[in-house]
């Protein structure tokens, strides 16, 4: 396609929540301070990802769930993976992503889109992957144990998880509701648990991995003060590598006084609720 008919379908997109580089042709991302956020996380998490499977993804399949305009999955496809499945909830990111692959040449066999609600996605057939990618996902979910346990039945090694992270001491979850018409918020149900630190790594060690919780050494906090503040962070998680030599800090919750008005649930309770079929 030409410039016209790509500006003319980018512009299409009422939202951008990444920029992307199309042939000269920009995204008009939400908000500029998140160009630099992206590339913060990108050497935060994505590149000691890399390092681990020695310096490459070559060889590896991928599975980006909550995939939005395919920023991750282009990544991995760039580092070297072998194929990539993008997974969102909205048609609108899953049309962004296949626009963005298109115009970026990636060759058609070494990747998919799917729209997909993660709690209804089938993947039996294309199960296991090596490396799967929870990013910007897990706190906008209600079933937060339904789903590590789907992720652990896809995935045969490596996980990264970043979420936002709920300050309480302990193995808990804040309850909050989202609006589920907004496009950078949940698709499951309007009501979401925000994991505490202890919580998210209890959940990954119950389905078999090892954990460890990155430091964020960011050159720029520019659109970035969750990480800043320690109310996000990312996790890398793994069945079979090795996760030694990466920069982690301590898994522990910093103490803090209960927001008044909203629920916390200890670990046990929120597993209760997926053994009794609900939350």
């Amino acid at each position: 396609m030409n410039e016209a008919e790509l500006r003319q379908r980018v512009d299409g997109f009422p939202t951008w929540h990444y920029e992307f580089d199309l042939n000269g042709v920009r995204t008009p991302i939400f908000d500029r301070r998140h160009v630099n956020r992206h590339e913060q996380r990108k050497r935060y998490f994505f590149d000691p990802l890399v390092q681990l499977c020695g310096g490459s993804l070559a060889g590896k399949r991928v599975l980006d769930l909550g995939c939005n305009a395919g920023f991750w999955s282009l990544a991995a496809i760039e580092a070297g993976a072998d194929f990539v499945l993008g997974a969102d909830g909205r048609e609108l990111h899953v049309d962004q992503a296949r626009l963005v692959f298109e115009v970026k040449g990636v060759e058609e066999e070494r990747y998919r889109f799917e729209t997909a609600d993660v709690f209804s996605l089938d993947l039996a057939g294309e199960a296991p992957f090596d490396v799967v990618l929870c990013l910007g996902l897990l706190y906008h979910v209600s079933r937060p144990f339904e789903l590590m346990e789907r992720i652990s039945a896809w995935n045969d090694d490596l996980l990264v998880v970043d979420t936002t992270l709920d300050p309480s001491p302990g193995a808990s979850f804040r309850m909050l509701r989202e609006d589920v018409d907004n496009p950078r918020s949940a698709v499951d149900l309007p009501l979401v648990l925000h994991p505490s630190r202890e919580a998210v790594a209890r959940l990954a060690r119950e389905f078999g991995y090892r954990v460890k919780m990155l430091r964020p050494r960011f050159t720029s906090w520019e659109g970035s003060v969750s990480y800043r503040r320690g109310t996000r962070r990312a996790f890398l998680c793994a069945k079979r590598t090795e996760l030694a030599g990466l920069d982690s800090e301590p898994i522990r919750s910093s103490p803090s006084v209960a927001t008044k008005g909203v629920l916390r649930a200890p670990l046990r309770a929120v597993r209760g609720l997926r053994r009794r079929g609900g939350s």
